[in-house]
C-alpha cells in the first residue's frame, strides 16, 4: 500500500491550509499513522512567509505548532505526490483542477466533504475576521482532520 500523502490548500497557505495541516498532523500522530503532510495556496501572494500570527495562536491554543510552516504554492506536481489533496473552499477547488496534469494520482476535493453533514461546504476564511473566526476555523479543520484520520486507519 501507497504511504498515504495529504495536501490542505487554501488561496494564501498562511491560515486555513496550515491550521489544517496543524491539526491533521496532530491527530495524525495521536493515531500512530504513517503519513506524509503539507500544505500550499493556490495563490502565490505568501510563499515564503509563515503562518498568519493569529492562525499560529489559535492552534497552540489547541496543542498544535505551525509557526515553522512557509507558505509555498500549489503545482502540478503535487497531484503527482500527494494521494489526498483536500482544498478549503470552491474558488481554490477550480484553481486546482485548473492545474491537475493529465498523469495525477489525486484529484482534488473539498475538506469539508469528509465530514457528514458538512459535505460541498468550505471552510470560511477567517483572514479579515477576528479571533472568533480562526476558532471557527480550527473547529472546522479539526472536525475534518479527525474524519480523515478515521478514513485512512479504514
Amino acid at each position: 500500500m501507497t504511504r498515504p500523502a495529504v495536501l490542505f490548500v487554501c488561496l494564501g497557505n498562511i491560515c486555513r491550509s496550515p491550521m489544517a495541516e496543524g491539526a491533521f498532523r496532530q491527530a495524525a500522530e495521536t493515531a500512530g499513522l504513517d503519513v506524509i503532510i503539507d500544505s500550499a495556496g493556490t495563490a502565490a501572494y505568501h510563499v515564503g512567509d509563515p503562518p498568519d500570527p493569529r492562525a499560529q495562536e489559535t492552534a497552540r491554543s489547541y496543542g498544535a505548532e505551525i509557526g515553522s510552516l512557509r507558505g509555498r504554492q500549489l503545482v502540478a506536481e503535487d497531484f503527482r505526490r500527494f494521494t489526498h489533496v483536500l482544498v478549503m473552499d470552491h474558488a481554490n477547488l477550480a484553481n486546482a483542477l485548473a492545474i491537475v496534469p493529465d498523469d495525477a494520482i489525486s484529484q482534488p476535493q473539498l475538506l469539508l466533504d469528509l465530514v457528514p453533514g458538512r459535505e460541498g461546504a468550505a471552510v470560511a476564511d477567517p483572514y479579515y475576521g477576528g479571533e472568533e473566526h480562526f476558532e471557527d476555523t480550527w473547529a472546522d479543520v479539526s472536525r475534518a482532520a479527525a474524519e480523515l484520520v478515521r478514513a485512512l486507519q479504514g
